[in-house]
This record gives C-alpha cells, sequence and structure tokens, in this order.
C-alpha cells in the first residue's frame, strides 16, 4: 500500500509562524528583480523567477486549500493550469520550456495571488484546528517544497544574469575573511552492517525512506570539498582533453558542448574569473570548485588517484559526525548564495551549505520504498530513473533545509546548481 504523510508538525500555530517566514523570504529572494528579471527562463531546464512564485502559491492552493477548504474561492481557476509542474493527476499544465512566454499574468497580479493564498492559508492554520489532521503535514510539505524553489530561484536567475553581457549582480557581497588553501587529508571509516535513511522524527521526503540496513567496505572521505586550485590543476594538466580520464558519455558531452572549465569560469587575456550573483569576481582558489557536470566530478576523480562517494558512504559519515545543517530561520541578511573556503577544524569540513556533492549512486528508490497516497505521490518517485544523487546542500540551500539523509538528484550534464565534489577511495 502507498505510504502516507506523518503529521510532522502537531501544533499548526507554529505551523503559521513557520508559514509566514519561509513565504516572506521568497518574496525577499526577489526585491532586487526588476519585472523584466522575473520573467526571464534562460533555459528549458529554468523557471523564471515569476513563476517559481507562483507555481509553490499553486502548490498550497489546490492541495491544501482547493482539497480540504469547503468554502474556498480560488484566485483565479486558469492558473490551475498556467503553474502546474508536473502533477498528472491534478490535470493539465503549461509547457514547461515555455514558461518564459507567460507575460501575464503580470508581476504585480502574481504577488496579489500570492497574498489572496497567504490569507486563506493562515485563516486555515489559525483557525478551527478539529479538522487539521489531514492537511497539516501537506502544508509541511509545501513550506519544504517552497525551500526547495527558493534555492531553485537563485540558481536559475544566475543562470540567465550570466547570459547577459552586462553581468548584473543579484546582490552585493559580503565582507567576508580571506582563507587560505589548506591541503588535503582523508578520514577513515571501518563499514560494515549500517542503517541509512531518515530514521524517526522531524521532516523527510518519501525518498528517504525507508530506513534499511546495508553494508559498507572501509573506507575513506576527503575531509574537504576539492577547490578551484584543484580543479585549475585538473584543466592545466589537459584534463578536458584526456579521454581516458572520462565516462563515454562523458566525453562525448566534453566534446559536444565544448567544455574546457567549470560553469560561470571566465577568461580574459589569461585572467581566470568567475561569474557569481555577485557579478564577476576574481577566481579564489581556496574556494570550493561549483557547478560541476557529474562526468567533470567523476573525471576529476580518476584524474586525482581516487573516485566519488556512494551516497551511502557520505550519509554514513555525515550521521556520525557532530556538526550538522545550520540552524533553521534563516533571512535575507544571513545568506550568502556562494560557496565559502573551509578552515582548519576537526573531521570533515563543508558538509552541509557549501556545494551539493556528487555520488556514484544512481536516483533509484530504497528497499520497499512505496509512493505516497494521492497527487503528492508524484513529488519524486517517477523520477528515479537517469539520475544521480547528490548529498550535503549548497550555499543556496535554505537553512535548516538540508540533514545527512536529504537525497538530491540531477541527471549528469547538469551543471547549472552549485554542484561539486569530494573524494573517496577505498581502504
Amino acid at each position: 500500500m502507498p505510504s502516507t504523510l506523518p503529521a510532522y508538525v502537531a501544533d499548526p500555530l507554529l505551523l503559521a509562524s513557520r508559514y509566514r517566514d519561509v513565504r516572506a523570504l521568497t518574496l525577499a529572494l526577489t526585491q532586487s528583480l526588476s519585472a523584466e528579471d522575473q520573467c526571464i527562463q534562460s533555459m528549458p531546464d529554468a523557471s523564471p523567477s515569476k513563476w517559481h512564485m507562483a507555481h509553490t502559491t499553486w502548490f498550497f492552493e489546490v492541495v491544501v486549500l482547493r482539497a480540504h477548504v469547503q468554502d474556498y474561492r480560488p484566485f483565479d481557476p486558469r492558473y490551475f493550469h498556467l503553474f502546474n509542474s508536473y502533477y498528472e493527476s491534478l490535470g493539465s499544465r503549461h509547457p514547461r520550456p515555455q514558461r518564459g512566454m507567460l507575460s501575464r499574468p503580470s508581476l504585480e497580479e502574481v504577488l496579489r495571488y500570492r497574498a489572496h493564498v497567504d490569507a486563506a492559508m493562515l485563516a486555515l492554520l489559525e483557525g478551527d484546528q478539529s479538522t487539521g489532521a489531514g492537511w497539516v503535514p501537506l502544508v509541511e510539505l509545501g513550506l519544504n517544497h517552497e525551500q526547495q524553489h527558493q534555492e531553485l530561484l537563485l540558481t536559475d536567475i544566475k543562470h540567465a544574469f550570466s547570459l547577459n553581457p552586462l553581468l548584473p549582480a543579484w546582490g552585493k557581497a559580503p565582507q567576508v575573511a580571506a582563507v587560505l588553501p589548506v591541503g588535503g587529508s582523508w578520514q577513515g571509516y571501518q563499514g560494515g552492517e549500517v542503517l541509512v535513511g531518515h530514521g524517526a522524527g522531524g521532516f523527510a521526503f518519501d525518498n528517504e525512506t525507508p530506513r534499511h540496513r546495508i553494508y559498507l567496505q572501509p573506507y575513506a572521505l576527503a575531509r574537504q570539498l576539492v577547490s578551484n586550485g584543484d580543479y585549475l590543476a585538473f584543466i592545466e594538466d589537459g584534463g578536458y582533453r584526456r579521454p581516458e580520464l572520462w565516462l563515454s558519455e562523458g566525453w562525448a558531452t566534453v566534446q559536444a558542448q565544448g567544455w574546457r572549465a567549470p560553469a560561470y569560469w571566465l577568461e580574459q587575456e589569461g585572467l581566470r574569473t568567475q561569474f557569481t550573483l555577485y557579478g564577476e569576481r576574481a577566481l579564489d582558489l581556496a574556494e570550493p570548485v561549483c557547478h560541476l557536470s557529474f562526468y567533470e566530478a567523476a573525471a576529476y576523480a580518476a584524474w586525482a588517484g581516487a573516485r566519488l562517494p556512494t551516497e551511502f558512504e557520505w550519509e554514513v559519515a555525515a550521521a556520525s559526525q557532530a556538526t550538522g545543517a545550520p540552524p533553521a530561520g534563516m533571512s535575507l541578511a544571513s545568506l550568502d548564495p556562494h560557496p565559502r573556503a573551509a578552515g582548519e577544524g576537526e573531521g570533515l569540513q563543508q558538509l552541509f551549505g557549501a556545494v551539493w556533492q556528487w555520488t556514484r549512486s544512481s536516483y533509484d528508490p530504497y528497499p520497499r520504498f512505496q509512493p505516497l497516497a494521492g497527487a503528492v505521490g508524484e513529488y519524486n518517485g517517477k523520477f528515479m530513473v537517469g539520475q544521480l544523487v547528490l548529498r550535503g546542500g549548497s550555499c543556496a540551500t535554505p537553512a535548516g533545509h538540508s540533514r545527512a539523509s536529504y537525497r538530491n538528484f540531477f541527471p549528469p550534464t547538469a551543471r547549472w546548481q552549485f554542484s561539486g565534489l569530494r573524494l573517496a577511495r577505498d581502504l
């Protein structure tokens, strides 16, 4: 039988406070963007900022309000079609590659849509709770869904701005102390029979379950992420010209796409820079390399005489370490969507909040996995083919959203996300 969402948050009034915070942050992320900026779709895999704001609102309207509030009046029934992403069971949808053609509704109208749905949601959350058992976990899912789109909003506008000859900035970079590159070292793990997957307590997506036992051989992980300086050495050693380092499809992709460096690296008159959400900046050799495809990560690992970790090697190491994701409650002021260099410290560095880390694991269901009941069963399960798992969250991941069991997934060619790598080796 399909699984059901547990009631992660028992008190809807606490959920109302979280609802306000998450929805406010989405708006804050767009405050530096013009109406024109928010209508851009730079490639089929990306979406306009305006669409992200409307789609996350659509989720609450369709999955929660329309299904659980008897007298709810939709803002505009046509939006059920316009802002559906991929939920076949919830009706038709506007083609994904054509989201940038939606000059109407206007940004102002989308903001009114958000306000309409927010008012109805808060009335539900702060009203009579006698019938809340069915919709409370759906609200929690919706908030985590919106946090995913907050990250996508940043990665998508970065891609769009990178194609603008003016190389505009999304925001102003905070002052961050310079960090010198630190030599790499390894941390070993004995392996054996271990439990993986989300345990009891707290929110998790269905693809993080069921918790189950696996067996790991002894292994080691690099204490730090691969840096820009490390990756530059790979480039200068002919990494993009050596087919023996690449998986077959990766080599074909490199030739077809003309890749010679990570996405957003620029070179002019022998000077290397990189495009960031703060505009064009000098390449900091100590910072983690990011915007790599799986193919580039795997080629670098082969060049370094190592390999990529499996997702379970990464998870077991992360779960065993007394460090975790940043605390919840991130505000715009605390957001820094650019990966920073690691300093000295014990254990694994940069586990969370720097770059998503490619693993060598395909995105498959866990043993005895069953999709959730209803429309939300389409959230993850139907994408479990042809993709690779990434772990750890990035500098654009909202605080408190990452955890050791969290599984992200992308096709092996994807480069517009903040994706990098940590090396692994056998012991």
